[in-house]
């Protein structure tokens, strides 16, 4: 392991706007932050949201500075990704970001039911062979459901038409509310301001030629079901999506 990544491991265990739990101090478990994310962490009241996979946290601070009226939470494994959000966050006095540094998966062992207001997906891995994987699947909204308040909204943003399409299907299929259908956010004159924000790999894509995809959602349905449909996989990703993935 290189001295840089050791170096932002050390500033990670220091800083005041991250927790991070190692796996076997947890297991199947609660964390005493559960359920006390505002009274605890945060000291406000204001509502939260997630952004699951940060990557970098470039988003997450991107929306906490548009709207500093609720709280976000980036959560990733990577912590020396993660690294960068954290710091940009404490050096800009950002009070209403905090980053989380677990799975994905043990997501309700940190929220309690209806802690969470709304939940961002940017740019997820599609995973086009493996549906249990995919943060958009049927098996990944029913844990959002477990601490999403009521009325509570995903949101995606992808470069993936295969992403886009899947979730927009499964969506229709369980009867979610669609909130939002934009199959090209920068077509349009009129951009919502938290769509603006673009991170490192977005413009990447952007420069490639890619649409970006945007789809919002409320998943209140009860009994769950995978959409019966055929899409078309990305052809792209077997020539690009790798080489630009970096620590």
């Amino acid at each position: 392991m290189g001295k840089n990544k050791l170096s932002k491991f050390a500033d990670m265990a220091e800083f005041e706007n991250v927790l991070q739990v190692a796996y076997h101090h947890i297991e199947n478990n609660d964390h005493p932050i559960k359920g006390n994310w505002n009274s605890e962490f945060f000291k406000n009241n204001q509502k939260i949201v997630l952004e699951l996979g940060c990557g970098k946290g470039e988003y997450t601070t991107g929306l906490a500075e548009t709207d500093p009226s609720k709280n976000y939470i980036g959560i990733d494994i990577k912590g020396a990704r993660m690294w960068k959000g954290a710091d940009y966050a404490l050096r800009n006095q950002l009070k209403n970001v905090g980053f989380l540094r677990t799975h994905i998966e043990m997501c309700d062992q940190f929220f309690a039911p209806n802690e969470v207001s709304e939940i961002w997906l940017t740019f997820p891995d599609p995973q086009m062979k493996k549906v249990r994987k995919r943060l958009t699947s049927t098996r990944f909204i029913e844990l959002y459901r477990r601490f999403l308040a009521p009325g509570g909204v995903v949101h995606l943003k992808t470069d993936s038409y295969f992403q886009y399409r899947y979730t927009l299907e499964m969506a229709r299929a369980n009867g979610f509310e669609i909130l939002s259908d934009i199959d090209d956010i920068y077509a349009g004159t009129e951009i919502d301001p938290m769509l603006k924000i673009k991170t490192y790999y977005e413009k990447q894509w952007i420069a490639r030629g890619l649409s970006i995809k945007y789809l919002s959602f409320v998943p209140h349905s009860n009994n769950l079901i995978e959409p019966d449909v055929d899409i078309e996989p990305d052809t792209y990703r077997s020539f690009g999506r790798g080489a630009l993935t970096v620590d």
